[in-house]
Order: structure tokens, then C-alpha cells, then sequence
């Protein structure tokens, strides 16, 4: 990271003919660049780590519980979602879910299991952010509208959480880049 200031005080970046016994990473304040510059690389990746691992578990949750696909009764989407219908910020959204409510169920927990795996892999990983803020946004408006104070509900701090991924996508670490990589040698 700091090839970039030496490169905009028209220096090369490597350190070399400066006459600084720390430039290029041989001293501790080149050791600490070095490790600023590690640690950028690598900050989304716990949060990658964490949504990825979060999804796939919701949507297993979701596809082993036999109960969770019914249209009503105890633990149902459609139950969850008839009880949030009069409350949620988009009603006909609901209204939408609960004329399937086994089809809607299936979707969400497959699309979270696909945005959950993309997100681990790094596989599209801009576009699995992207569906992960749009499954958490449209939880939000549905299921944890109601909930006050607002900063209670868990799905607004998701949506917020794959915002950056949205923006980054999966730099380190993943397929998106060894793709990349490829291209780039043929």
C-alpha cells in the first residue's frame, strides 16, 4: 500500500535510492506497511466467512425442518408469514409469499444456500452479495418490520453486512479471482 505514495511523490514504490533504512519493508515501519496492507487485503474476509457459513445454515435449517414448508400451523411459513402480514412495510409482498407459501419457503432457502455457498467460494461473489442484501431487504420489509426499536431486528444489520461485499466483491481467496487469474495468463 505505500507503492502508492511513493509512486505520487514520484518515487518507484520499491524503496530503493531513498536513502530510509525502513523503505521496502526492511525495517519496522516497513514491517507495519506490511502488515496494514495484509490486513486491507483481507478484511471482508471474516465477514465473507460469517454470512457464507450464516446462509448455508439458514437454509439447511430451512430444507430439514418438515414443518417449515406448510401452509399453516406451528412453525410454518405460512403461519410466520400471516402473523407478519398486517405489520410488515410491504404487505403485498407477503400477500405474494402466502398464495405459495411452500414455493416461497423452497425459494428462500434455496437461495440462501446458493448465495451462502457463492459467498464461500467466491464464486460470483458480487452477485451473491447482491442477493444476499436482497433476501435480508425483503425480510426486513416483511418479517422484522415490526420490530422496535428498528436496530432490534436482525435482518437490516444483514442487509447492511453485504453491502460491502456488494461494492468488493470476493478479492482473496476465492474463484472470482483464480478465474481472473486465468484470463489474464491466456
Amino acid at each position: 500500500m505505500t507503492g502508492h505514495a511513493d509512486r505520487a511523490a514520484g518515487g518507484t514504490g520499491d524503496g530503493g535510492g531513498t536513502g530510509d533504512p525502513d523503505a521496502g519493508g526492511r525495517g519496522p515501519s516497513g514491517r507495519l506497511d506490511r502488515w496494514r496492507a495484509l490486513g486491507s487485503r483481507y478484511a471482508l474476509l471474516p465477514l465473507r466467512i460469517f454470512l457464507g457459513v450464516t446462509f448455508v445454515y439458514a437454509a439447511f435449517d430451512k430444507l430439514t425442518d418438515s414443518a417449515f414448508f406448510a401452509a399453516s400451523g406451528t412453525g410454518s411459513i405460512g403461519e410466520m408469514m400471516t402473523g407478519v402480514r398486517d405489520t410488515s412495510a410491504v404487505p403485498a409482498l407477503v400477500d405474494l409469499a402466502l398464495k405459495s407459501p411452500a414455493g416461497f419457503g423452497y425459494a428462500i432457502a434455496f437461495g440462501e444456500l446458493a448465495v451462502g455457498i457463492g459467498t464461500l467460494v467466491g464464486l460470483f461473489g458480487r452477485v451473491a452479495a447482491l442477493g444476499g442484501a436482497l433476501i435480508s431487504l425483503s425480510l426486513w420489509l416483511t418479517v422484522s418490520w415490526q420490530v422496535d426499536p428498528y436496530y432490534l431486528g436482525n435482518d437490516l444489520a444483514y442487509l447492511m453486512a453485504w453491502l460491502p461485499l456488494v461494492l468488493a466483491g470476493a478479492s482473496v481467496l476465492s474463484l472470482d479471482r483464480l478465474l481472473a487469474e486465468r484470463r489474464r495468463t491466456r
